[in-house]
């Protein structure tokens, strides 16, 4: 009977410390920055829309190093796009198989629309997914554990940003959200950040136009320490 007491006891004094060990939060996070911290690694993003979406993104390859490059290629349709990433600084190839500056392609109009702007812009705010996948946790109302990863809801201002672009240069307003809403799952592999996927959802208004958006981001962190970088060396005088 003694015995009996001393059991229940002792499972009553181990159900808090064990609730108090389980922070979802701080494991992803420190994942996040255990992934950071190796020398380099890949991704793979892609996104998934509705079939009848008008913009149909194609998957984003990165390759990054510990204080060094960061490599994109971004595919639209049938165009590929290459980038390349240091610090602050940063450039494009254009379809011509020219490096431009960030800078040098967001001011290029050509008197029509320019896609190095929009690209240009997007690239100014770019996060590795070590990073993204730390502002992701932080950006979430709770994360618990589950068969199927750490999840959680995210909330409506994250899920704001998500869908969409950050206002316009020049004072302009950016696009306007209704009904925001998001989530986001991570998945951890030793001790490191391994897979990660958002999906976000709502109306977003802009220039008179609404739109529904259903989007789905899923980033896959692959070579951790066997990722080899080389940096044209046109891309190199532009940065």
């Amino acid at each position: 009977m003694k015995k009996n007491i001393f059991c229940s006891f002792a499972l009553l004094l181990a159900v808090p410390l064990l609730a108090a060990e389980s922070n979802p939060l701080a494991e992803v996070k420190a994942a996040a920055a255990a992934l950071a911290s190796q020398t380099n690694y890949s991704w793979r993003t892609t996104v998934e829309v509705p079939a009848n979406s008008r913009f149909r993104p194609g998957p984003t390859e990165g390759r990054t190093e510990k204080e060094g490059y960061t490599l994109l290629s971004f595919s639209f349709g049938d165009n590929v796009t290459e980038a390349v990433l240091k610090g602050t600084n940063g450039a494009l190839k254009t379809p011509d198989g020219d490096w431009r500056s960030l800078a040098e392609a967001a001011n290029d109009d050509g008197g029509g629309p320019n896609p190095g702007m929009f690209l240009a812009r997007m690239l100014q705010n770019f996060k590795t997914p070590a990073a993204q996948a730390a502002e992701l946790a932080g950006q979430a109302k709770e994360l618990k554990i589950g068969t199927n990863g750490i999840s959680g809801a995210l909330t409506d201002d994250a899920a704001r940003t998500l869908l969409t672009f950050r206002p316009r240069g020049g004072g302009a307003e950016g696009p306007t959200v209704s009904n925001a809403m998001g989530s986001v799952t991570f998945w951890l592999a030793g001790g490191k950040v391994a897979k990660y996927q958002f999906h976000v959802q709502g109306t977003v208004s802009f220039n008179g136009n609404e739109r529904d958006v259903d989007r789905t981001t899923t980033v896959e962190i692959k070579d951790v320490n066997a990722t080899k970088i080389a940096v044209p060396d046109e891309a190199k005088k532009k940065l």
